[in-house]
């Protein structure tokens, strides 16, 4: 059996979710015909590990917030990313860190190093496929690698695959999205009573709403995930900037109210369509959508996307935009693709 030797890049929730997941449920991976073996862990807060044999997870797992990998065998206070990415024994880098919207950072030059070094990049931030997404299939291309992304729209809930593979033979002029499940929350609690502001504090006791919610209200986080739709489903060369962005900010209770009194919802739709001139539209905007629309009924902190076919009409697919455990399956889907390549190329 096939066995894949991880880089994760980054050790919060995500990939500590994925840990836990190859700690636990190795029968999991097994019976996709393959199995999985972390060799290095690089962490701003516990810095580096590198195992060629495996690292133990059970062990790092349990290691508390404060400390460090130094004293390990292969182990560094010092996350060292570029040359553990570059040199690990690692097939598959998978990135998870905190990256900037604005350019991308450090998720991209990691994507980079790993793409250049000839290793799988399995990946679920969006920045480096929003601002860089073209570059960055092309540099694995050149170098006979994947570069998967699954999770940078709907966290584990496939949108970009399920597109690709079952959407086949239609053609596609449009897509619809509800795609953060901060922005729907406070609406929908909007729509039981609460102001804004008071719906946005709930969100952020929840958990749904970072302590910063700009991007999420604003629509910048939305943004970013309607430029990746737009390049991967429509064939659009566009970035995040000529994505026409508007957020919930000045929706008020008045608003919701009337509405809901006329049979629809507010909701922050992304929206990537293909004009009759061939012209690809984006935009991000909040839409009172009428109740028999297939992106109304979405409600709390779910994400959903409505593709436009011209066979089949809407085709909804709907479910969690975010969770730990959730975008580490993404991350999962994209290693079985990373699994079905090299197999491929194999028997190629």
């Amino acid at each position: 059996m096939t066995t894949y030797n991880l880089a994760l890049i980054g050790f919060g929730g995500v990939n500590r979710a994925l840990a836990e997941l190859i700690r636990d449920e190795p029968g999991r991976f097994a019976s996709l015909g393959f199995e999985l073996r972390v060799v290095a862990i690089t962490d701003l807060a516990f810095g580096s590990l590198v195992q060629g044999e495996g690292i133990d997870l059970a062990s790092v797992l349990a290691m508390p917030r404060g400390s460090t990998f130094e004293g390990l065998p292969g182990g560094s206070p010092d996350p060292r990313n570029e040359d553990v990415i570059k040199n690990s024994p690692a097939d598959i880098v998978v990135e998870a860190t905190f990256t900037s919207p604005v350019d991308g950072e450090p998720a991209v030059s990691h994507v980079k190093w790993a793409l250049e070094s000839g290793k799988h990049v399995v990946t679920t931030n969006k920045g480096p496929v929003a601002l860089h997404g073209q570059e960055l299939r092309t540099l694995a291309a050149e170098n006979g690698v994947r570069f998967e992304y699954e999770g940078a729209v709907m966290s584990g809930t496939p949108v970009i695959r399920l597109a690709h593979k079952m959407l086949g033979g239609l053609e596609l002029n449009a897509v619809q999205g509800i795609l953060n499940g901060t922005s729907n929350y406070v609406l929908g609690r909007m729509e039981a009573g609460l102001g804004l502001d008071e719906a946005i504090s709930e969100a952020q006791a929840l958990g749904y709403a970072e302590a910063d919610p700009t991007a999420d209200i604003g629509g910048s986080d939305v943004r970013l995930k309607v430029a990746i739709l737009a390049n991967e489903l429509l064939g659009a060369s566009i970035r995040p900037g000529d994505v026409e962005t508007t957020g919930i900010q000045d929706i008020t209770s008045d608003d919701v109210t009337q509405a809901l009194a006329g049979g629809s919802r507010w909701k922050l739709i992304g929206e990537a369509r293909r004009e009759e001139d061939g012209r690809i539209v984006a935009t991000v905007q909040p839409v009172a959508l009428p109740a028999d629309h297939p992106l109304a009924g979405i409600s709390g902190a779910t994400n959903a996307v409505s593709f436009t076919t011209d066979l089949l009409g809407a085709v909804t697919v709907s479910g969690p935009g975010a969770g730990r455990v959730e975008t580490a399956y993404a991350l999962i889907s994209d290693i079985i693709a990373v699994d079905e390549f090299a197999k491929g190329a194999v028997r190629a």
